[in-house]
């Protein structure tokens, strides 16, 4: 387990730091560009531009995700309450800017706490503080923390359910392993009989999934090569980003979105005193956007301790929430 501190922050109930949420960035960076085919960890896109950014992406006209995610969300909000219930708490895992949990904060009866965690710190905090602003009777408990590794999630009073919140598709992102992986400790860490509202992308023509990944403007193209920025200053990295390009592209047999950043030419970076070559056309993969058929999910989630309870799609089929209960 990490080490923790544990402080009062201005709005904030308290707010909790895992060190987890830093520590491997170097290892996991010289690791995955040691590899045949190198690789980056989307989890590393999100430092405080990378967070701005990636909320940029989210006003994007071809990004269908974030509207239509935040369209249930709103279309549903009173049976979320129902199934969900009274004094209860929420977890959400990887908060971002915490603007869907608003809906679901302004349906439930007298929430007990809102729990965010996230790895970019700074973003955290903000975005804490503005909902702590306006929700001044609700506790708000930030923990910074890389949510795939473990951490302690805080008692609370008068709690009657811990519920998980993880909209946006986010657990595309991960491998199928490492997804079963992710929604086992969630079953832990929330318990028996609770809940766990889950957005998950649908499976769809490649055409509107192309779009929604190389916008016209370019602002995915910019948060992809964000890492490269990261890694040259914080990392001590020579990346030249003029000299790679963002490619992201449908794999029909692995049914996900792959973003790679691809060499312009050949050449050699280095990172900490570590040098790697690049030929021209080879690519860094850096995320995964797994597509899913609802019973798919459903069967995933089972793997992993959860019973499928409810799920509601979108008119045109391009989205889906889903309640699972701790089985």
């Amino acid at each position: 387990m990490s080490d923790t501190a544990a402080v009062s922050l201005g709005l904030l109930h308290d707010y909790v730091e895992y060190d987890n949420a830093a520590d491997s960035f170097l290892d996991d960076v010289l690791k995955g560009l040691a590899q045949s085919q190198k690789k980056l960890s989307s989890k590393y896109f999100y430092d405080e531009r990378g967070s701005q950014l990636f909320d940029d992406i989210c006003e994007l006209p071809e990004y269908y995700p974030t509207r239509t995610e935040a369209g249930l969300l709103e279309a549903h909000a009173a049976e979320f309450a129902g199934l969900i219930g009274a004094n209860a708490s929420v977890v959400e895992f990887g908060s971002g800017s915490s603007t869907k949990i608003r809906i679901l904060l302004d349906a439930l009866e007298t929430p007990a706490a809102y729990i965010p965690v996230d790895i970019s710190r700074q973003h955290l905090l903000e975005s804490a503080k503005a909902l702590a602003g306006a929700y001044p009777d609700l506790p708000v408990v930030p923990i910074a923390a890389d949510y795939t590794q473990p951490f302690d999630l805080p008692e609370v009073a008068d709690e009657a359910a811990r519920i998980g919140f993880f909209p946006g598709s986010t657990i595309g992102n991960f491998t199928r392993d490492a997804a079963v992986d992710f929604l086992r400790a969630a079953a832990t860490d929330l318990g028996a009989d609770n809940g766990l509202l889950i957005g998950v992308d649908l499976r769809k023509d490649e055409g509107v999934l192309h779009a929604a990944y190389n916008d016209a403007a370019g602002v995915t193209a910019e948060f992809n090569l964000n890492v490269l920025h990261r890694v040259n200053v914080e990392l001590g990295g020579d990346f030249d980003l003029d000299a790679f390009t963002h490619d992201a592209r449908w794999v029909e047999d692995k049914g996900r979105i792959e973003m790679h950043l691809v060499s312009d030419r050949d050449q050699k970076v280095r990172v900490n005193g570590h040098s790697f070559d690049f030929a021209a056309g080879e690519s860094i993969h850096t995320e995964d956007s797994h597509k899913y058929a609802i019973d798919e999910f459903q069967a995933l989630a089972a793997q992993a301790g959860w019973r499928a309870h409810r799920h509601w799609t979108d008119s045109d089929d391009l989205f889906s929430l889903h309640y699972l209960r701790v089985a």
